[in-house]
């Protein structure tokens, strides 16, 4: 989902979900390489990594309302259980607007609460399935609260320095890598691509399986 595209209408946001998981097209089909400028791109200045030595760092950006974002997670989930043991794998949830802060704090939230794997799926579910709104600080902690989860402790945890800070280096790593939608990938700092450069974000599974096979760990 691009920057711009967030008053969808249903049935485009149908469409654009059934294009993320399209089939690999024939250039993948045939043995050719992934092309940069065009399956990806090369960052013009390195971004921030977290990844220990002798590993290449993939993120994924994205946003829980996202409906692409919804659609990707069990590709993007599968292929993670498969990832190789150089590759150090991280979710990044973006702001492209005010509206974007609060499910980004539930993420930090949840992962600081040892919640994340549990939850994750959850949250997707809520939003996608359930028809739940979670873009105001007051109904994702109604939501933490029906999880079963300790509202003192989360309250204090979403507000808390650790999650700030969380907050304020996924938005510069979301600059340093120039999203400009989701669901989106990173690979080692220096690469980035999406369901427009891979023309799916199938496809873009297959960009990153090159791009990390080509660093050297």
């Amino acid at each position: 989902m691009k920057r711009r595209e967030f008053s969808l209408t249903s049935a485009s946001v149908l469409a654009g979900s059934a294009l993320i998981l399209s089939p690999v097209g024939n250039a993948y089909a045939q043995g050719k390489a992934p092309v940069a400028g065009t399956d990806y791109l090369v960052l013009d200045k390195p971004a921030p990594t977290e990844a220990p030595a002798g590993k290449v760092e993939v993120v994924e950006f994205f946003w829980y309302a996202c409906p692409h974002c919804f659609a990707f997670e069990p590709a993007l989930s599968a292929w993670v259980k498969k990832l190789p043991k150089n590759v150090a794998f991280r979710r990044v949830p973006v702001v492209f607007q005010d509206s974007f802060i609060p499910p980004q704090k539930l993420y930090y939230t949840l992962e600081a609460m040892g919640q994340l794997e549990a939850l994750h799926e959850k949250v997707f579910n809520a939003i996608h399935v359930e028809r739940q709104k979670l873009d105001k600080d007051n109904l994702v902690l109604d939501w933490a609260a029906k999880q079963g989860l300790d509202k003192a402790k989360f309250v204090e945890t979403y507000n808390s320095f650790s999650v700030a800070t969380k907050v304020r280096k996924a938005a510069q790593l979301q600059d340093a890598y120039k999203v400009a939608g989701v669901p989106a990938l990173g690979v080692a700092g220096r690469f980035y691509t999406d369901g427009t450069q891979a023309q799916s974000m199938e496809r873009g599974l297959t960009v990153v399986d090159y791009l990390v096979s080509q660093q050297k760990t």
